[in-house]
């Protein structure tokens, strides 16, 4: 067995690497010449981008239904945070800069939480769902991701699932943050809420957008290696004209080789090769 790292000698060390790691992101970011959004527009901008809603509260095998409860209350003021954030040209969107960090002061609950793989729980868990939101408005434009964090595993079977597999994406304060820049030459809004049990978002601009794009998963299914299941899958974007509808180009985003953590007999069968 090799020698520990101080994060996994204890709780405590754990504490002090992660703020150890906050700090490093703070005094980087005070260097940076990057310019973030922080403007929260007074009305919505006028064309819809792209649209999406996800289920807020889903019953998942072994997780506490408590913590998907106060994922609600988590992701409801993070909204409060984002929505009609306008990027101005140039401008760079950083999650955990809108949102901050989430505190029990600040209202928010204990949530789930994935940490090194496997799921746990902590203040402000849950909000990874707001990230993925963000993340596929912006996977349907040609906004420039500049700081994204996969999940590697699947964590969950596809109960209810409305996008393509792998197109996710982790935050944790503030370390891990999920960040795109504007590289249109108009801005570019985000609009988040809550209704009716699901997280709703658009992304909006000032001005009609010369492309719009597709997603699709093809080659879907699991395969077993050294007596492990892994969800094998691959992403691609195509890009199409929004005058002519032609198609312009298709782009492989992701290749998913994701090793299956929760329980085997939960896999379909028939996608199995």
């Amino acid at each position: 067995m090799g020698r520990k790292l101080f994060c996994e000698i204890n709780p405590t060390c754990y504490r002090i690497s992660e703020e150890k790691e906050i700090l490093k992101r703070r005094v980087k970011d005070l260097f940076s010449r990057e310019k973030y959004a922080k403007t929260i527009g007074d009305e919505e901008l006028p064309v819809i981008v792209k649209s999406h809603s996800s289920v807020l509260v889903r019953r998942l095998n072994g997780v506490d239904i408590r913590l998907q409860e106060n994922k609600v209350t988590n992701i409801e003021l993070a909204c409060a945070k984002i929505n009609r954030i306008v990027i101005r040209p140039g401008e760079v969107f950083s999650f955990w800069r809108l949102v901050g960090r989430p505190t029990e002061r600040k209202g928010y609950k204990e949530g789930l939480n994935i940490r090194k793989g496997k799921l746990s729980s902590g203040i402000g868990g849950g909000l990874c769902q707001m990230a993925n939101m963000i993340h596929w408005l912006v996977l349907n434009s040609s906004l420039e991701v500049t700081e994204l964090h996969h999940h590697s595993d699947a964590l969950f079977p596809d109960e209810r699932r409305r996008v393509p597999f792998g197109t996710g994406t982790s935050v944790c304060y503030n370390n891990r943050d999920y960040r795109f820049r504007n590289n249109t030459d108009g801005d570019i809004q985000i609009v988040v809420w809550c209704e009716n049990g699901e997280l709703c978002g658009e992304l909006r601009s000032r001005k009609e957008l010369p492309y719009r794009y597709r997603l699709t998963e093809e080659n879907s299914h699991f395969h077993k290696e050294d007596g492990k299941y892994y969800r094998i899958s691959q992403v691609y974007r195509i890009v199409i004209d929004r005058a002519t509808g032609e198609e312009i180009r298709k782009e492989l985003i992701l290749d998913n080789h994701s090793e299956v953590v929760y329980d085997y007999s939960l896999i379909p069968q028939e996608e199995i090769r």
